[in-house]
Parts: structure tokens; C-alpha cells; sequence
């Protein structure tokens, strides 16, 4: 591609489409997941206490579980990334490297 190409690329409302629906999507999840991250670490830090309470009669504390939501949290984002990437972005994608290629 030369420059003129890329320039016209750039201008295109499909392009431009693109890359505002990345952006977006790309921000809302890493907010998400920010946002979740914190959250755990400011509980550990500041009520330990709360994580270490008992789960009934045995010996798991709520520290498990919360982990373990946590890093389905992580997948599950992951998840929504994929499926949005391969719906509404591949189609943008495919419709530009039609008139474009």
C-alpha cells in the first residue's frame, strides 16, 4: 500500500468505525477488569480479616472463592473480547480489506 492508499484508509467511516468500536471495547474491559483487580487488592490490604473468614464447618476461607471468581472474571472478559472480535470488528475488518485490497 502506498501513502495515498493509507491516507484514504485512514478517512474511511468504516476505518474510523473500527477503531472507535476497538477502543471502546478495549477501555470497557480493561476498566472492568482494573476495577476488579483493585478492588481485591484494596480488600486484602485493608480487611484481610474479610477474606479469612470461614466458608460452614471447614477450613475455606472467602479468600478462595474470590480468587477463583476472579480469574473466571479474567476468562469471561476474555470471552466477551472474542466474541465481539469475531462478530461486529471481523465484519468491519472484511468489509475494508474488500475495497481496499
Amino acid at each position: 500500500m502506498d501513502e495515498q492508499q493509507l491516507e484514504t484508509l485512514r478517512h474511511h467511516p468504516d476505518f474510523r468505525r473500527l477503531v472507535a468500536t476497538k477502543t471502546r471495547l478495549a477501555w470497557t474491559l480493561t476498566a472492568v477488569m482494573l476495577t476488579a483487580y483493585f478492588s481485591f487488592v484494596l480488600l486484602l490490604a485493608f480487611s484481610p480479616s474479610t477474606l479469612a473468614l470461614r466458608i460452614g464447618a471447614g477450613t475455606v476461607t472467602l479468600g478462595i472463592p474470590v480468587a477463583v471468581a476472579f480469574i473466571l472474571l479474567a476468562f469471561a472478559l476474555t470471552a466477551v473480547y472474542v466474541l465481539r472480535a469475531n462478530g461486529s470488528i471481523d465484519a468491519l475488518n472484511d468489509s475494508l480489506k474488500e475495497h481496499h485490497a
